[in-house]
């Protein structure tokens, strides 16, 4: 059974596809919603409502390519599986290199339709996954004084030098004092070892 955090929206300009789909794949279990307009679904779309979309190619207006042009530049980055009544090879060899899932002519089994959006399901898990553990990340690397953050940013980037007496001289400061700093570093990054620090720390996190 899908996620039912995780949301299907349908944006096609047929209204009977749009049904046909919509009831389809609510008794599969899927949440869905479905838009008449690429224009419609970016009026209402909420960025906190993750994923996939099954987006008509041939839309008037703002069409399926030019919706996924407008999404990859604003970094919503919804999965994405094409469906077209009439599209040819470059059409979906542009919507690929634009990062879409698939491009399905219809008309297409359900089977198939449902294959992908379970692909694009385990993409968003996997997309959330990582947004999350990244913002957890920050939360503690915020939580650092600015000489803890100091003495990271020294070891980060002289991991040779790093004991606590190269430390301590390098700040006009005390063994014992840059141990006490490294102590409690560890402590809110949630990390055991320097090695571990290191790997969590990128180097864009030290603003000069």
């Amino acid at each position: 059974m899908p996620q039912l955090a995780l949301t299907v929206f349908v944006i096609d300009d047929d209204e009977g596809i749009r049904t046909s789909l919509s009831r389809a794949l609510q008794k599969r279990g899927y949440k869905v919603e479905t838009h008449a307009s690429a224009r419609s679904f970016l009026d209402s779309h909420d960025s906190s409502k993750a994923g996939c979309l099954v987006l008509d190619y041939g839309m008037p207006d703002m069409n399926g390519l030019e919706l996924q042009k407008h999404l990859n530049a604003n970094n919503m980055l919804l999965p994405i599986i094409f469906i077209t009544g009439h599209g040819g090879v470059p059409e979906s060899v542009q919507a690929m290199k634009g990062g879409a899932l698939d491009f399905l002519e219809k008309p297409f089994p359900q089977s198939a339709l449902i294959e992908r959006i379970d692909a694009a399901f385990e993409i968003a898990r996997r997309s959330i996954s990582a947004k999350t553990s990244e913002r957890q990340r920050q939360v503690r690397l915020e939580s650092l004084t600015a000489r803890e953050l100091e003495i990271v940013r020294l070891i980060v980037e002289r991991p040779s030098g790093a004991s606590s007496k190269e430390v301590a001289a390098h700040f006009g400061i005390s063994p014992r004092t840059v141990d006490h700093h490294r102590a409690r570093i560890l402590e809110k990054l949630g990390v055991k070892s320097l090695t571990e620090m290191i790997a969590l720390v990128r180097p864009n996190d030290f603003a000069d």
